[in-house]
């Protein structure tokens, strides 16, 4: 298991506001639950994803997450900060709220999304302001030693969500996968395969079940291997596309 650094945890905190109450991350029902429905619409969600969203405020407000992702929103190369450059808003927008509601188990993110922190129209605003950002390259990546292995499980299996290129589909929630930290695409795998991703699609779950973890390695280096979509490439990252 990783550790924060407790510099990085420190910083963050110092971007709160000072009154800020850092209250527990409530527990929302998720897929251990009967009766769950992936992605149901809430209010906060409908909301958010309805307003209209100002990449220059989200810029601003994005400050309270910059101790952890980064200015760049590139992340760090471990499981905990995922990199959110480029990512689709609808994505980010459904973590979010997902995270605040406690539908997804996150103690570490929930001080920084919570209303004391950011309001809804924030949200809107900071998931415009990630997308906007070019993708760089540099990302974590596996060892590259079972990419045959990794382009099979992603063709069979991860691709007709996520498309061909790891692009994701915005329309329906689907993150895009494409150049993403190998050690965050493994864990979260591991989180959904195994039970502990409340917040699932069930029909991911059902996939990726099957799959031993050395499949989910050798898919996930794949993974992070993949470009971004044209026109988000960082005019200063050096590519490195995966085997095809």
């Amino acid at each position: 298991m990783k550790f924060t650094p407790l510099f990085l945890i420190l910083s963050a905190l110092a971007s709160l506001p000072a009154w800020a109450e850092v209250a527990h991350q409530p527990r929302a029902p998720g897929i251990e639950s009967k009766g769950y429905v992936w992605n149901k619409p809430n209010k906060e969600q409908i909301f958010a994803l309805k307003h209209k969203a100002d990449p220059v405020k989200g810029k601003a407000a994005y400050r309270v997450c910059q101790g952890c992702h980064k200015a760049d929103a590139s992340g760090r190369g471990d499981a905990d900060y995922p990199q959110l450059a480029g990512q689709h808003t609808t994505v980010l927008i459904k973590q979010l709220v997902d995270v605040r509601a406690g539908k997804r188990d996150n103690p570490k993110m929930h001080p920084f999304v919570g209303e004391w922190a950011v309001s809804t129209e924030e949200i809107s605003d900071i998931a415009a302001y990630l997308n906007s950002l070019p993708i760089p390259t540099t990302n974590s990546k596996g060892d590259g030693k079972h990419l045959d292995r990794g382009f099979a499980v992603y063709e069979k299996s991860c691709a007709n969500c996520h498309g061909d290129s790891g692009e994701g589909y915005g329309d329906k929630f689907y993150p895009m996968v494409a150049s993403q930290h190998y050690d965050y695409l493994l864990y979260e795998s591991l989180q959904i395969r195994d039970g502990g991703r409340r917040n699932a699609n069930p029909k991911m779950v059902r996939i990726i079940k099957k799959y031993s973890d050395a499949d989910l390695q050798a898919v996930a280096d794949y993974m992070s291997r993949l470009p971004p979509p044209r026109g988000k490439l960082a005019p200063d990252a050096a590519a490195d596309p995966a085997r095809k």
